[in-house]
């Protein structure tokens, strides 16, 4: 028995329009996917460290990286290590001196991007440390998204003798550093 030709090409375009559905589905699943993930879900952190210090105030830094199609925000942070956590920024007045202060709005993070947090740059402030931070040991530090998702992050506690940033307070390790007024 033969089939006509005009049943064959309507067979033949049938088979074409379904062998393409999964693929359909999986480039729709795959940007539903990308969309409906959290902040959280797409932001990761490298190199991350703690500065040591024995009481006061110390800083926490390393890479964010934002593997998303948008700009992702860090609005805040938390640790048990201390009683808050401020992100700061650093930047240079009118006569050159440095001056730190908490980040208005918090970190953006571009598109398919990286922030890196440095000592004398942006950074993570540890504010009244509950003990000692011993190079060698880890702390965990939580930091807070936009979109209100979070990330609990470990990270170690190292020497650090660069940029001989002080962050004890007035009378127990120097002066207090700096900050913007209100900060």
């Amino acid at each position: 028995m033969s089939v006509p030709t005009t049943t064959c090409s309507r067979l033949a375009r049938g088979a074409a329009a379904l062998a393409t559905v999964p693929f359909l589905l999986v480039a729709c699943s795959s940007t539903e996917d990308t969309a409906t993930r959290t902040a959280a879900e797409q932001v990761s952190l490298s190199d991350q460290w703690v500065k040591a210090a024995p009481s006061g105030m110390s800083a926490a830094f390393g890479t964010l990286t934002n593997d998303s199609d948008q700009a992702i925000t860090v609005v805040s942070g938390s640790s048990p290590a201390s009683s808050s956590i401020e992100l700061h920024e650093m930047i240079t007045k009118a006569d050159g001196t440095k001056l730190m202060q908490p980040k208005p709005g918090g970190y953006t993070i571009p598109a398919h991007s990286s922030l890196t947090l440095k000592p004398g740059a942006d950074h993570i402030m540890f504010i009244g440390l509950h003990q000692a931070l011993r190079t060698g040991s880890d702390t965990p530090i939580t930091i807070v998204f936009g979109d209100g998702s979070s990330e609990t992050f470990t990270a170690q506690v190292r020497d650090f003798p660069g940029n001989q940033e002080d962050y004890g307070t007035e009378g127990e390790h120097g002066p207090q550093p700096t900050h913007a007024p209100g900060a």
